[in-house]
């Protein structure tokens, strides 16, 4: 793919900040009924087709998520102020609801600290800023209601020969704040600012979900995966060698398991009741919640010591997954029929992979980014008829600098998104 060839298929998001986390919208049909004396039609279209929320990787505490759409008919991206919201640390992942058909709310969730789940109120169109101007009148007529009666006080006072402060407080008289008094008007304020930006905004945080909330210490979330099939549950890895998985309706643990020797680095639905995982001890293991004693190792990597980082699991054949290591420019393809050896390694990256993404409506593409700057997509059909030189791309996009992250469109499956340095792309293929 020569993006001097196809210009009008690629569009750029610049944001103020490095990006990290991506992913796509996937609320795909809503119905409408149009009621006339002659007949009845049910209609549909595409909702939110090209929105995508994405997430900055800054080094400190205060992160951001944004949620950008795509005008096509202007070629470009829509950022609204109040799709964008404050987060603690730089969120490892975040996606939206699974819900194509809109059966559910517009929701979001992301991981980091802890898991966070978001109610998208953007249909409404404004109706929380509304609210929230109205208070701001009803704060503002007050003030001028007191002001006039304060006034009328500070007249009547002076006409008795009183101080014009009559109807004040003694400030004086206030006993010097501790430090701890100052400590806790901090976290007020900075509370009160989160506050006052949801309530502005058109985005609020629904759940914050944590294994022990009275504990000053937490174990950071470094993936999770949003259940396709029942959308109220969500697996979450971390690096306390666990597996979570939460019923995010009743906002508590459904089950949680110590699914391997170290950090968990990335986790992948299969089914309604399996899950796998990808470790830092170089495995990848399934796990069905039907039989929570045991689990089965289907991978370990050949290089002894060396981390699994990602795990992608094909949703068009659940037979397959994908998998790399740290520092890997290899991605290998695993049939979970044959445990232990790939039945194919893609290995024409220059450097690193980071990133992986199965194509939604394909069993035989898969796409791989990395350090290269480069985004390959692979068919896989030929995979048992391969050569002694290995499997080449079909296509090949170069970006801008190391993709950190990709993700293929659930709903619009000719499109693809990468995001490196400050850049979010969106790539019809």
């Amino acid at each position: 793919m020569n993006p001097g060839e196809k210009q009008a298929e690629i569009y750029t998001y610049e944001a103020p900040w490095l990006i990290y986390a991506c992913n796509w919208s996937v609320r795909r049909l809503r119905s409408f009924c149009c009621l006339c004396v002659v007949h009845i039609a049910l209609y549909v279209r595409n909702d939110k087709k090209l929105r995508l929320g994405i997430g900055s990787f800054l080094e400190e505490y205060e992160n951001k998520v944004e949620i950008v759409t795509l005008d096509e008919e202007t070629g470009k991206f829509l950022n609204d102020p109040n799709l964008r919201f404050d987060h603690p640390y730089p969120c490892t992942k975040l996606m939206f609801v699974p819900d194509k058909e809109c059966q559910h709310e517009d929701l979001m969730a992301t991981t980091g600290d802890f898991l966070r789940i978001w109610k998208i109120n953007e249909d409404v169109g404004g109706t929380a800023k509304e609210k929230a101007n109205e208070k701001e009148e009803e704060r503002e007529n007050d003030d001028g209601n007191t002001n006039i009666s304060n006034n009328n006080n500070n007249k009547r006072n002076l006409k008795k020969g009183g101080g014009g402060g009559g109807g004040g407080r003694d400030t004086n008289t206030e006993k010097p704040s501790t430090s701890g008094q100052q400590e806790k008007q901090q976290q007020q304020q900075q509370q009160n600012a989160s506050n006052k930006q949801q309530e502005d905004g058109k985005i609020e945080l629904r759940a914050l979900l944590a294994n022990n909330k009275n504990s000053e210490f937490c174990a950071p979330l470094t993936s999770f995966d949003w259940n396709e099939t029942n959308v109220n549950r969500v697996g979450t890895s971390s690096i306390d060698t666990t597996c979570t998985v939460w019923d995010i309706e009743r906002e508590c643990v459904d089950t949680q398991l110590i699914a391997h020797d170290k950090e968990v680095h990335d986790i992948a639905w299969g089914g309604p009741d399996v899950f796998a995982s990808a470790s830092a001890d170089g495995s990848v293991r399934v796990f069905d919640l039907r039989d929570k004693d045991h689990s089965t190792i289907i991978y370990e990597n050949p290089e002894i010591g060396v981390p699994l980082l990602r795990l992608g699991w094909n949703k068009q054949d659940p037979r397959y997954m994908a998998t790399f290591g740290m520092d890997s420019k290899v991605v290998a393809i695993i049939d979970i029929r044959f445990p232990t050896l790939p039945v194919a390694e893609l290995k024409r990256h220059a450097s690193s992979v980071n990133t992986l993404a199965w194509a939604p409506h394909s069993s035989c593409h898969i796409c791989s980014a990395g350090d290269d700057a480069q985004a390959l997509i692979w068919d896989l059909s030929a995979i048992n008829q391969l050569s002694e030189g290995g499997l080449d791309p079909v296509l090949a996009y170069e970006a801008g600098a190391e993709i950190n992250q990709l993700q293929w469109s659930a709903t619009q499956p000719d499109w693809i998104a990468i995001a490196f340095s400050r850049s979010l792309q969106i790539l019809r293929v």
